[in-house]
């Protein structure tokens, strides 16, 4: 009986220890205020220090720092990259969230996905989950400033706080969609990149913009994929393959959980703006930069339930994946061309045939 008794007790505790552990976990499926996910970015290096490093590259009109995680396997030749920012608007929660998700999948596949494997090893992923960190920490303070949009440097004046970090580009800045009044909420600034998390962006990438393939960035909310430019005098050289590949990841999204995004510039799709990070990266050479615009249509706008984090995740990871797979195949292809060769010259030799291979 005592013994019996024992065992269900071992029983017991085992069964609260593994709920206990559970618990610890992060948690992926919530919003998390900035000091969570700092301590989050430190966790990702400490376990996985082989693949993950914290790269600290700007400082916030606050004076805090702003970070991104570096995620690649060690190469001996020279390395692409992808550049991915959430949470250049502060009230756009589903962002930062998306950042982490996507961190996370990466880590959890590059090692039984053969595919993920060497993605990484051909290239970095630079993540900023947190870009406008002023702002992302105000939207929190309570139910008055959840909404905030803008960083939170002062104006002119004094008497106003905040620039729309993304009409503060310098890519047709202060000529479109755009207010020069600091009140507004698509403020552009005195001038380009005068604000601190803008330049922190335009050094960053700039000093590396031809090794970066993609530059998404991530925003909410409208279901949206969003290609250069948002000036609609304006063109992409490549604007029809970014149509193609845009629609070929909305088809991604689609097929998760059967969301519909639409795809196109900004003028055509949504309204026409100025001073665009996306438009930026595109004029700086970088062939494929995209703005998501996640979940959802309106229902519930920026502040978008906790019950929808893990689809509005797992379908925005779809399309991402897709744009990025095509960026690697396609600057990479030639030594995928040059493989292929190879192996069909030695199949050749060995005097197989393609009728051969096509019976075995």
């Amino acid at each position: 009986m005592l013994k019996s008794m024992g065992l269900n007790f071992v029983a017991l505790f085992s069964f609260l220890a593994a709920v206990t552990v559970k618990g610890a976990e992060y948690d992926y499926f919530k919003y998390h205020p900035m000091e969570e996910i700092s301590s989050w970015m430190a966790q990702m290096v400490k376990d996985h220090p082989d693949v993950v490093t914290i790269v600290d590259y700007g400082q916030t009109y606050e004076k805090r720092t702003i970070s991104l995680l570096k995620l690649g396997l060690e190469s001996e030749k020279r390395k692409k990259a992808i550049w991915m920012d959430c949470g250049i608007h502060a009230r756009e929660w589903i962002a930062p969230a998306f950042c982490q998700y996507f961190v996370k999948q990466l880590l959890e596949s590059y090692k039984t996905d053969a595919k993920v494997e060497t993605m990484m090893r051909d290239m970095d992923f630079y993540v900023t989950p947190v870009l406008n960190v002023d702002g992302y920490i105000y939207s929190w303070k309570d139910n008055t400033t959840r909404l905030w949009r803008k960083n939170r440097s002062p104006g002119p004046s004094g008497d106003c706080y905040g620039t729309d970090l993304n009409r503060n580009f310098d890519a047709n800045w202060g000529t479109i969609g755009v207010s020069f009044n600091c009140s507004s909420n698509i403020y552009c600034g005195t001038q380009p990149v005068s604000e601190p998390e803008a330049q922190a962006v335009t050094y960053f990438v700039g000093s590396r913009k031809d090794d970066i393939l993609c530059f998404l960035t991530i925003h909410s909310y409208g279901q949206l994929l969003l290609v250069p430019y948002g000036h609609p005098n304006f063109t992409a050289p490549n604007y029809n393959e970014l149509m193609e590949v845009g629609q070929a990841a909305a088809t991604a999204i689609w097929n998760v959980h059967k969301k519909n995004y639409t795809v196109g510039t900004s003028p055509d799709v949504l309204y026409p703006n100025s001073g665009s990070s996306r438009d930026w990266a595109r004029m700086q050479g970088i062939p494929y930069p995209y703005t998501f615009e996640l979940r959802d249509k309106g229902d519930f706008g920026f502040e978008l339930p906790e019950d929808q984090i893990q689809p509005t995740c797992e379908e925005a990871y779809s399309g991402a994946l897709h744009i990025i797979t095509y960026a690697h195949d396609k600057t990479f292809s030639g030594a995928a061309v040059t493989a292929a060769a190879s192996f069909w010259t030695l199949v050749l030799a060995a005097g197989v045939t393609k009728a051969n291979m096509m019976s075995s």
